[in-house]
């Protein structure tokens, strides 16, 4: 059974028409792709998983739970976490504390209480050895105690997928996380997203226009245009197809 099944999913604003019958699936540990070109539905489809926009019609389901019934508040207790493209981090919070805030959706203690130190201590000393270890893994544990601001736009990149990381998703959607980044700073990213779905058993959906890594780190890539599927497969059939090449790619003379 496939991890999260999206079928005949149609969003609709008044008259326009942003997702029109999508369906794809994501297997366990894969690494999905999602394509098209601006205004194709990508972040829409985002924006329903993570229930920040409700769907007209169809069904998306999460391993045995039907995802349109969940609010926004209890995505992150399913195990389904999200970055974004413009980066929402805490600019005068140090790196450590950044991803601890990441980690209050799986704490008992709640996120107030954990602000306010309410008898939190042991919780709290364990967010913030699981934080360590997270920068650890990202490389960015010599910034532990360095603000955000002020930082590489690359470094603060790894910051946010480390601190999505912190509520130990199994499910990362990722929105266009190569954007802004250099070229060396790309290559870097790609190799991290692999190595933390190795690392981390996750399986991820990449929502991205940067073609060469979407096609180089991707198990499958579900192509879009106008809110439809027009291609879905591995990366080298996806990218042939010659829809695909019209509506995204650009075509060779």
């Amino acid at each position: 059974m496939a991890m999260l099944d999206v079928r005949d999913v149609s969003v609709r604003f008044g008259g326009i028409v942003a997702l029109d019958g999508l369906s794809f699936t994501i297997d366990e540990g894969q690494i999905c792709g999602l394509i098209g070109p601006n205004g194709a539905g990508k972040t829409t489809m985002f924006n329903v998983i993570s229930r920040i926009y409700q769907a007209t019609s169809g069904r998306v389901s999460f391993r045995d739970t039907d995802l349109l019934q969940v609010p926004a508040h209890g995505i992150a207790k399913l195990g389904i976490a999200r970055t974004f493209q413009n980066l929402a981090l805490f600019p005068t919070m140090t790196l450590l504390e950044n991803v601890m805030v990441g980690a209050h959706s799986t704490g008992s203690a709640g996120f107030i209480r954990s602000t306010l130190r309410i008898g939190t201590a042991r919780a709290e000393r364990a967010v913030r050895d699981d934080a360590g270890d997270l920068l650890r893994s990202l490389h960015l544990d010599h910034l532990a105690f360095h603000p955000a601001a002020g930082l590489p736009f690359g470094t603060l990149k790894r910051l946010e997928i480390a601190r999505a990381l912190a509520a130990r998703p199994t499910f990362l959607l990722m929105d266009e996380p190569a954007s802004g980044l250099t070229h060396s700073e790309v290559d870097e990213l790609s190799e991290t997203i692999m190595r933390i779905r190795d690392e981390f058993k996750l399986a991820v959906l990449l929502v991205e226009h940067h073609m060469a890594m979407v096609m180089g780190i991707s198990d499958r890539v579900v192509a879009m245009e106008f809110g439809r599927k027009i291609a879905e497969g591995a990366p080298a059939a996806v990218q042939s197809d010659e829809r695909v090449i019209a509506a995204y790619l650009g075509t060779t003379t």
